[in-house]
C-alpha cells in the first residue's frame, strides 16, 4: 500500500500542479489585458502591472484549487486505467475502500495548502496588492465613494464598560498607511437624540483603541423644554482644538475591511468584523456566510477527488481522455457557479449561513456517492 500511495501521490500531485499553473497562467493573462489600459496614468508603469497581477495570483490558487486536484486527480485516474493498471490493482486486492482512503491522505495535503492559501497568503497578498496600486497611483480607499466611508460604532462608559449611546463616522478619505482625513463625528445617546457633532482634519489611530484627532471641532448639544411639548436642540459648547483622544471599537483594519470583498478576508477578519456588526446591531449575515464559505471550502478538496475516483473505474471505449476532462471542466464550473449562487440566494432568503456555506459541498458528496455505488454495482 505504501508503494501505491507514494505512485498515486507524485502522479496526482504533479498534475495537480501543472492544472493550477495552466490555470493561473491564463487568469494572469486576462488580468494583464486588463491592467494594461492603466499603464501610463500617472507614475502607473508596465513594472508595477506585473506586480499587481502577481499577487492577485494567491487568491487565484485557494480558488481554482478544488477544480485543480478534481482535473488532475481525473486526468491520472484516466491515464491509469487506460493503461489497464487499475484493473490489475484491482486484481491484487484493491477496494474501494482502499482507494476511498488512498485518495483521501492525499487530498488532505492539498486542503491544508488551500486553508493556508485561503488564510494566511492569499489575504495578505490581496491587502498588498490593492495598498501598492494606492501607493503608486495616490489614490485613498474611500475616493470612490461620493460621501465617503461610513462606520457604526457605541459609546461605553469608562467605568462599566456598559453601551450608553452609539457613534457614527465619516470620512472622506482613508489613505493606504491607515490615515483618516476628512472626518466627521456624530454622537447619540440610547434614544438616539443627537449629543455630540465633532469634526477634525485627520484621526491617527494609537494604539488599544484611541484615536488621535487633529484640528478638531467640537459642538455639544442639549434637549431644552419646547412649547407644545415639541423637542428642540440648543448649542450649549463649541470649542476648537488642536488635538483630541477618542477612544473607539473601530481599529484601521475595520475601516480597510469596510471596502474589502468578504471572499477575500480571513476567517479571522471575517470572525471579527461580524462580531463588531452584532455589537452595534447591524446585518452581518454576507460576513457570516463568506466566514463559513471560508471554513468549508478546504474540504471541497475531499469532494472534488471523490468526484474523480469512478473516473478509474470506466473503459477506454467509455470515452477518451479529452472527453473526461472536459467532464471534469464541467464539474468544476458548476462548483464554483453553485458555489457564487448558494452565496447569494442564501443571502437574499437569510438562510442558515451554516447551511447557504455547506450546501454546495454536501450535493457534490452526495452525487460523488452515488458515483461510486453506480460504477461499484456495474
Amino acid at each position: 500500500m505504501k508503494v501505491l500511495r507514494r505512485y498515486f501521490s507524485s502522479e496526482i500531485y504533479r498534475s495537480v500542479l501543472f492544472v493550477l499553473v495552466a490555470f493561473l497562467a491564463l487568469f494572469a493573462f486576462f488580468d494583464m489585458m486588463g491592467e494594461v489600459r492603466s499603464v501610463g496614468r500617472g507614475p502607473y508603469r508596465i513594472e508595477h502591472a506585473f506586480i499587481y497581477v502577481t499577487l492577485g495570483l494567491p487568491s487565484y490558487a485557494y480558488e481554482l484549487m478544488p477544480i485543480a486536484a478534481l482535473i488532475g486527480t481525473i486526468y491520472v485516474m484516466a491515464q491509469i486505467a487506460a493503461r489497464s493498471e487499475f484493473t490489475v490493482m484491482r486484481a491484487s486486492s484493491l477496494s474501494m475502500l482502499d482507494a476511498i482512503r488512498l485518495l483521501f491522505r492525499i487530498a488532505l495535503v492539498l486542503a491544508v495548502v488551500t486553508f493556508l492559501l485561503g488564510e494566511f497568503i492569499g489575504p495578505k497578498a490581496s491587502d498588498f496588492r490593492e495598498n501598492f496600486k494606492r501607493r503608486i497611483e495616490g489614490a485613498a480607499i474611500s475616493s470612490e465613494f461620493r460621501s465617503g466611508l461610513w462606520a457604526k460604532d457605541v459609546i461605553r462608559d469608562p467605568q462599566s464598560h456598559e453601551i450608553v449611546g452609539s457613534r457614527f463616522l465619516n470620512a472622506s478619505r482613508v489613505e493606504a498607511d491607515g490615515l483618516v482625513r476628512g472626518v466627521r463625528i456624530y454622537e447619540f445617546d440610547k434614544l438616539m437624540h443627537m449629543q455630540t457633532m465633532i469634526s477634525a482634519e485627520e484621526a491617527r489611530f494609537q494604539k488599544e483603541g484611541i484615536w488621535n484627532l487633529s484640528k478638531v471641532d467640537e459642538m455639544r448639544l442639549r434637549e431644552v423644554e419646547a412649547p407644545e411639548d415639541r423637542r428642540q436642540i440648543a448649542l450649549t459648547t463649541r470649542r476648537s482644538l488642536e488635538s483630541s483622544q477618542m477612544t473607539s471599537e473601530i481599529t484601521p483594519e475595520i475601516m480597510a475591511v469596510l471596502v474589502s470583498d468578504p471572499n477575500k478576508m480571513s476567517a479571522v477578519d471575517l470572525a471579527l468584523f461580524s462580531r463588531h456588526l452584532v455589537e452595534n446591531k447591524q446585518r452581518n449575515d454576507r460576513y457570516e456566510i463568506a466566514l463559513w464559505t471560508k471554513l468549508f471550502y478546504p474540504l471541497a478538496v475531499f469532494v472534488m477527488m471523490a468526484l474523480a475516483l469512478p473516473f478509474a473505474y470506466l473503459q477506454v471505449r467509455s470515452g477518451g481522455l479529452s472527453l473526461k476532462i472536459f467532464i471534469g471542466i464541467m464539474i468544476g464550473v458548476s462548483f464554483q457557479l453553485l458555489n457564487s449562487l448558494f452565496s447569494h440566494v442564501g443571502l437574499l432568503n437569510t438562510w442558515p449561513p451554516i447551511m447557504t456555506a455547506i450546501t454546495p459541498s454536501l450535493l457534490f458528496l452526495i452525487a460523488a456517492m452515488f458515483s461510486l455505488w453506480w460504477v461499484e454495482r456495474h
